[in-house]
């Protein structure tokens, strides 16, 4: 039977996590997300019935990719503290890891949270860590739901994976349909990461859909880790092939620095990004003037009117001292899809993991959860999510719908 994870159940759960969630600096975001997340097990006492489930994250807490990882794992310690205030029969104990966005560091963060005794792994953040992570969740048959990590080499071949953020292909070909629908006079570029998953998986497919679409791709300029500090090139060959849309498939670090690059030779076309580039409003030392008029696919904005989303967006400002991301929202719903897959299958804490992966994996293929990023979200047996994307523009400092 089809569970539907009504809206007015996570309603009445931020409501009572209110006042489970006091105020507190966050002068250390990383220290503050790791702190409370190794702590929630205070704050958790064991249900009557299926008492408290040990529920593992693994993202980078320190380094370059923090303002990811450190949004997951604050998005899943409220929705924690949200389904423990409710005192019902399913509690959880949340444990994070720092994996530094490194693959071997992720493994190892994976093998800490199993001798913890982990039943299920809510991560990891980054996309080449989960592919080495899922490897291993896949052979302990340990249940595992990414918030982030987009690359279909995430879940290909693997029955106990899901993501609930959206796939590289589906990232590339959304995008390319957004602008074939909204600006498709534009000559675009195209500068991606050629030797990471994720940038050029979306690349890939936002390419061939822009081809299917009759837009007008003009240039496509590549670098790596060692090249991601000069993109002087890159623009310029933009610029002179006359680009007036640049299609940003990477993360926000070095969409910064492109910008402010771009910026001081006086290049200004319309940037274009995914999901990867949320956090630049939040990156220290970023001039985020520079990001005026970006836009981007994504599946939350923290200004949208709901009462669902500004309930978070209260907690988690209140909480945390910072807008939440869409990494943060995604992790909020990675958790309560634990939770209504649980309470579907019937699990109770005292199940080793292995049982609980093989009792959550049919019923992930019949639930069905409204929640921050996505209405009636449902997912493949192949481990996809299904929601619709939405799409934001930068205007002032703040994400707003166009």
């Amino acid at each position: 039977m089809k569970k539907k994870f009504l809206s007015v159940i996570l309603a009445a759960a931020m409501a009572a996590s209110l006042a489970a969630c006091g105020s507190s600096s966050n002068g250390n975001a990383s220290e503050t997300a790791a702190s409370e997340a190794a702590t929630s097990e205070a704050a958790a006492p064991a249900g009557a019935a299926g008492g408290t489930f040990k529920i593992g994250a693994i993202g980078p807490l320190t380094g370059g990719a923090a303002i990811y990882g450190n949004a997951v794992i604050n998005g899943a310690q409220i929705a924690v503290d949200e389904i423990n205030a409710l005192g019902g029969d399913i509690q959880f104990e949340l444990k994070a890891e720092d994996d530094v966005h490194d693959a071997e560091t992720s493994v190892n963060a994976y093998n800490n949270l199993m001798d913890w005794g982990m039943q299920a792994l809510v991560g990891t953040t980054t996309t080449a860590p989960c592919v080495a992570v899922s490897a291993e969740t896949n052979k302990d048959r340990v249940f595992q739901i990414t918030p982030s990590a987009s690359s279909t080499a995430v879940v290909e071949g693997k029955d106990n994976v899901f993501q609930v953020c959206f796939t590289d292909p589906n990232q590339g070909s959304a995008s390319a349909d957004y602008i074939s629908e909204n600006m498709a006079d534009n000559k675009i570029a195209v500068i991606y990461k050629n030797d990471d998953a994720y940038s050029q998986g979306i690349h890939d497919t936002f390419v061939a859909k822009a081809g299917e679409n009759n837009l007008e791709v003009v240039y496509e300029g590549t670098f790596t880790d060692d090249t991601a500090t000069d993109f002087s090139v890159q623009l310029t060959a933009a610029q002179s092939a006359g680009a007036t849309l640049v299609f940003l498939p990477i993360y926000y670090q070095p969409a910064s620095i492109i910008l402010a690059q771009a910026d001081a030779m006086g290049f200004a076309p319309i940037w274009f990004g995914v999901d990867g580039m949320d956090g630049i409003l939040t990156m220290e030392g970023f001039d985020t003037n520079l990001a005026e008029g970006v836009m981007l696919l994504t599946p939350f904005s923290a200004d949208a009117e709901d009462e669902r989303t500004q309930n978070f967006v209260k907690t988690y400002t209140e909480k945390y001292k910072d807008t939440p991301n869409q990494f943060a929202a995604d992790s909020y719903d990675a958790v309560y899809t634990v939770y209504a897959a649980i309470q579907e299958a019937g699990c109770t804490a005292d199940m080793d993991a292995a049982a609980i992966c093989e009792a959550l994996i049919p019923v992930m293929t019949k639930i069905s959860v409204d929640g921050l990023t996505g209405e009636a979200m449902t997912w493949a047996a192949t481990g996809e999510v299904s929601k619709a994307p939405r799409a934001v523009v930068i205007k002032e400092g703040v994400y707003v719908t166009p």
